[in-house]
């Protein structure tokens, strides 16, 4: 069975391309452009990982992060942020989870986030040859 992933980004296309990034590498994934879609998704879809964007208009990626840890403490968490202030922000909220958030940088090439991901993962999708 594949492990599923949900991208949780409010610029569509950065979801959705991260999106077919997995699923061309052997992941079942799903894309939302909202915190709050997130959570809804992240319940009903039960992914094994959640990317995240920090920066999001309405409620902030890292509320989604805590929200999912809390409901869903199998979940592994990835945020993504194109912003470098961010990563105080970050770093101050994984400190307050059970597990350390992992902050990755937009642009992120495939290669490292694919790495990442089967790092955070306990049985990940094979590296395609």
């Amino acid at each position: 069975m594949k492990q599923r992933i949900l991208v949780v980004d409010d610029d569509q296309l950065v979801a959705d391309t991260l999106s077919l990034i997995y699923e061309a590498n052997g992941f079942e994934a799903r894309a939302c452009y909202s915190a709050a879609e997130g959570l809804e998704h992240a319940r009903s879809f039960a992914p094994a990982l959640v990317l995240c964007d920090v920066s999001m208009p309405d409620e902030s990626g890292l509320v989604l992060a805590e929200q999912v840890n809390r409901e869903m403490p199998e979940c592994e968490v990835l945020m993504l942020t194109a912003y470098s202030s961010n990563q105080v922000s970050v770093l101050l909220h994984s400190m307050r989870m059970q597990r350390p958030l992992k902050l990755l940088a937009k642009p992120c090439p495939p290669d490292e986030l694919l790495r990442e991901t089967r790092a955070l993962l306990p049985n990940p999708a094979p590296a395609a040859a």
